[in-house]
């Protein structure tokens, strides 16, 4: 099995991946170990002085002001853990955990927090053995950390709470560890606060994202095609001259990305010769690519702030390379949270300018020459009257999770932490916005080939032609009588999530952009 190492420098985004999706191994770097050892030196002597320092020998937030004795400070750290470990409601996705415990474990191993390396130990121990802390989807306003998510993770270490095994199946924290032979930690000065503040959730949550818009982008160029050839429409919008003179990136890709698809196309071009004639294709057809690319270079200022803050040492108070231990405010999720809550406005448009496509090839005024809804035989079949219905529900529900999390804020810990960043609540709802933009391309996918395959005598491009024998091979049928719908579209979708779309056009077009 894959192993990711981890240094004192950051991870990428695809580690990530590799551990949260692919449950690969982790292992902590000699000089993790190295710098681990040599902060904790510093925590120590801190430890050992009487004055006090935040998280090493006060409370924390609102009652930090308290100087808390040796005697009483493993206690403090286990109560910080317990109390903060009050999240309610569903479970979190296991990937979304491992993400959680994994970036956690690298901003401890870059020598910043004053962990001790046994405890950065146990953590990539509990990775490894498959163990996943339950966490609960409330309980983090994306500052000072993911708090309550971190806690339930941190409460797993200390062998307490609930988590689920390898096997899926819940139980006691204590008894999968000790199935495991992973001794449970305990805290000592600073460890707790050290296991809690971070951004490690949204961060999470963000990476995954990108990766599934990064294939749905890319599907989403393959069906705007496939919805312009099922239309009769002119590919000569897509020529690279025209979008070279306004030289947005993500807008020259996406048409190259059509076009690459188009070419050899036997149905493009024929927008003048129909029974209603146009000069030019409607929007949601001809501006494909602007609002797409728009969405492409959306996504690629989301991977800039992820890179940054994958580079991150995220912490309150945060060990210096001079031995200073110093509070500050890196824990603010404002700049995770602004680009989530960013691609959600940006997958809330993606979405609705293919349900307008979609819209388009059903209605027999503005199809040119499709039978109604795509019908068998209208009136007595319906055909996808009601997939649209389905389709538009989903675009009405993305507009409102394009709604910005990140605009609100809420007091919390006696006005101490008096304003947040909401940066959870944005990457949990970009997260149904991104499963529900797979749906709405599903649908316009299932429209597109069945409008293609309808245009008898006309031949559709090459790739667009694997794209509907993968559809159909995936077991999504094609045109005829009215049937159980509902199993068509869930294929299709399981399709469009698989990257089936992309996987099927490339042989033909090469490397989509």
């Amino acid at each position: 099995m894959h192993t990711v190492v981890v240094g004192t420098s950051g991870t990428t985004a695809q580690d990530v991946i590799d551990v949260a999706r692919g449950n690969a191994r982790v292992k902590l770097s000699d000089d993790a170990v190295a710098a681990l050892a040599a902060a904790r030196g510093i925590v120590d002597a801190l430890a050992a002085k009487p004055e006090p320092v935040y998280g090493v020998s006060t409370g924390f937030g609102a009652l930090a002001t308290r100087h808390i004795g040796q005697d009483l400070r493993a206690q403090l750290q286990r109560n910080i853990v317990r109390s903060h470990a009050a999240g309610m409601g569903p479970r979190v996705e296991r990937e979304v955990v491992r993400a959680l415990m994994f970036l956690r474990l690298k901003t401890v191993a870059s020598g910043h927090t004053g962990v001790r390396p046994e405890v950065a130990r146990t953590m990539a121990d509990v990775l490894n053995a498959g163990i996943t802390p339950v966490v609960h989807e409330y309980g983090s306003l994306g500052c000072s950390g993911d708090l309550a998510p971190l806690s339930h993770c941190a409460l797993t270490l200390m062998g307490e709470g609930d988590a689920e095994g390898p096997d899926g199946t819940v139980r006691p924290a204590g008894e999968l560890l000790a199935e495991a032979g992973i001794a449970p930690v305990e805290l000592r000065e600073k460890e707790g606060l050290a296991l809690l503040n971070g951004t490690d959730g949204m961060l999470g949550m963000l990476l995954m994202a990108l990766a599934d818009l990064d294939t749905l982008y890319k599907t989403a160029d393959v069906t705007a095609a496939l919805s312009l050839e099922a239309l009769l429409g002119t590919a000569k919008v897509l020529a690279p001259e025209l979008h070279a003179i306004r030289p947005h990136p993500g807008q020259g890709a996406a048409a190259a990305n059509m076009a690459a698809v188009l070419r050899g196309s036997g149905l493009t071009g024929h927008f003048q010769e129909d029974e209603a004639p146009r000069v030019q294709d409607a929007y949601s057809v001809r501006c494909a690519p602007q609002v797409a690319g728009a969405g492409r270079d959306t996504l690629a200022h989301a991977r800039r702030v992820a890179e940054y803050e994958l580079a991150a040492a995220v912490d309150n108070p945060v060990v210096l390379p001079d031995g200073r231990v110093e509070s500050n405010g890196n824990f603010h999720g404002a700049p995770v949270a602004y680009v989530l809550d960013f691609l959600a406005i940006a997958v809330a448009d993606l979405a609705s300018i293919a349900e307008r496509r979609t819209d388009r090839l059903l209605d027999k005024n503005r199809s040119h020459g499709l039978p109604p809804f795509l019908a068998g035989d209208a009136g007595v079949d319906s055909g996808l009257m009601i997939a649209q219905y389905t389709q538009a529900a989903l675009v009405s529900e993305l507009k409102r999770l394009a709604v910005p999390a990140s605009a609100d804020s809420i007091p919390s810990s006696a006005m101490q932490e008096d304003h947040v960043s909401m940066g959870w609540s944005a990457a949990r709802k970009l997260r149904t916005a991104v499963g529900n933009l797979a749906r709405v391309l599903a649908v316009e996918l299932y429209a597109a080939t069945r409008g293609i395959e309808l245009r008898t005598g006309l031949t559709p491009a090459p790739a667009s032609a694997a794209v509907i024998g993968a559809l159909r091979a995936a077991g999504v049928e094609g045109p005829g009588p009215d049937r159980f719908l509902a199993p068509d579209l869930a294929a299709a979708d399981a399709f469009v999530r698989a990257g089936g779309v992309v996987a099927a056009v490339e042989p033909h077009t090469g490397p989509l952009l």
